[in-house]
């Protein structure tokens, strides 16, 4: 079955011109719909960015809390030192508890 042929020059121009209109209005139908879809991608892609962001700044001011602890409080230093590295200051005595799990 063929489509049918339309002769543009039977067509009037008010005809002609609801064809345009129609053959714009749905161009621009489509090309909106897409266009708000990527509007909304890229909306939400900028949300996730911007936690992002404030999830490092936070991070970023943790570590300039703790840099600024390493240059000035002997205390914090002593106590990394007690807990990280089992360092005792001379003449202390170590004594270790076992839990019951470790038995």
């Amino acid at each position: 079955m063929r489509a049918p042929r339309i002769d543009l020059e039977r067509l009037s121009p008010q005809k002609l011109g609801t064809f345009a209109m129609v053959a714009l209005a749905v161009a621009l139908a489509v090309f909106g719909v897409k266009e708000s879809v990527r509007a909304w991608q890229m909306r939400r892609d900028m949300h996730a960015v911007e936690r992002e962001v404030q999830a490092l700044r936070t991070k970023q001011a943790e570590l300039t809390r703790t840099v600024d602890r390493l240059r000035n409080d002997p205390l914090y230093i002593e106590k990394l030192a007690r807990e990280e590295m089992g360092m005792v200051r001379e003449g202390e005595t170590v004594l270790k508890v076992l839990s019951q799990n470790a038995r």
